[in-house]
């Protein structure tokens, strides 16, 4: 009676080790994949923003001839953010979109005409309320990161997740010097 007693124990014991590493599992599964769709809902709204610009500038480039240098910035940004295959590649090209985008919408503030066109208008409206939903999904990733990240650290978890490969995810992070606001001189010689 005794040995079966012990046996049980240890058959309970096992099957409680065996469901706990069963259910660490198949949660940071979850969480992996809830941050791989975090960043889909990013890249879907920077594919928005992409698809906006192109409007924009074709919107005001008549009026702007000489920021050319702008729309080439731009038109740089968006191809090499379609070639980046990481998410920081990505995050880097996606703040030369920004970059480009902060100095054509200052050049714009200069040029009252171009205010005044509908078509401009509505494109920069579609455009900020992208931003806004860009900055909003860009803090979903992130919360979606730190959840997942804190999870893997965790000891005994930190053992597990290094048994089934599950690694640290990075941060959305801005890219060196985008907290600089963009310069434009309007004089031309």
């Amino acid at each position: 009676m005794k040995k079966n007693l012990g046996l049980i124990i240890v058959l309970v014991l096992v099957a409680i080790v065996v469901f706990g590493v069963i259910g660490f599992y198949n949660s940071t599964i979850k969480l992996s994949e809830e941050v791989d769709n975090g960043w889909a809902q990013v890249e879907t709204q920077y594919q928005r923003r992409f698809d906006l610009i192109p409007n924009l500038v074709n919107a005001v480039k008549g009026s702007m001839e000489q920021e050319t240098e702008i729309f080439g910035m731009i038109a740089e940004a968006r191809t090499r953010y379609a070639g980046a295959t990481t998410v920081n590649e990505k995050v880097g090209a996606a703040t030369q979109v920004e970059q480009g985008l902060g100095r054509l919408l200052l050049v714009m503030e200069n040029y009252p005409n171009l205010k005044s066109i509908d078509a401009v208008q509505n494109l920069m409206t579609q455009l900020e309320g992208t931003e806004n939903r860009i900055s909003v999904e860009r803090k979903r990733f992130n919360d979606l990161v730190k959840t997942y990240n804190v999870k893997i650290k965790r000891f005994p978890a930190n053992m597990m997740a290094g048994m089934f490969g599950f690694e640290v995810r990075d941060f959305f992070e801005a890219a060196e010097g985008s907290d600089v606001a963009p310069t434009v001189d309007l004089i031309t010689e």
